[in-house]
């Protein structure tokens, strides 16, 4: 077998443990809401997060590549549900250095969209 085969099953692997491992994910928290009786903003956030790596999943398996902004979605969201449990707890230092970090991703994926706009393309010589 060519390595380079060994290594696309292996990565194929690798994303259908992810995928089965979100979803299990995705099931137990919505059993443990039920269960419970209770829905909360960070357990709706948790389940976004599970939503967008399966998403992730599929896009790879689809299109053998994944997309830079999903993980910063991800990321945003994770920060996010990071802010929501802490409460008041927290000293205000480390609110606003979160929030930053939620600012930076979300500038990042304005700069990647960007990179699509024809405005920003270089202009050919006309002769």
């Amino acid at each position: 077998m060519e390595l380079h085969k060994l290594i696309r099953y292996i990565q194929y692997l690798a994303i259908s443990i992810i995928f089965v491992g979100s979803f299990i994910g995705f099931s137990l928290e919505v059993i443990q809401m039920i269960g419970n009786f209770e829905i909360n903003l960070a357990d709706l956030l948790l389940l976004f997060i599970y939503v967008e790596v399966m998403g992730m999943t599929r896009i790879y398996l689809l299109e053998d590549e994944i997309r830079i902004t999903y993980p910063l979605i991800i990321a945003i969201t994770a920060i996010s549900r990071l802010i929501i449990l802490q409460k008041k707890d927290i000293e205000p230092s480390t609110l606003i250095y979160e929030s930053l970090a939620i600012l930076i991703l979300g500038i990042a994926i304005i700069v990647l969209r960007l990179r699509y706009l024809k405005i920003l393309e270089p202009k050919k010589n006309q002769k």
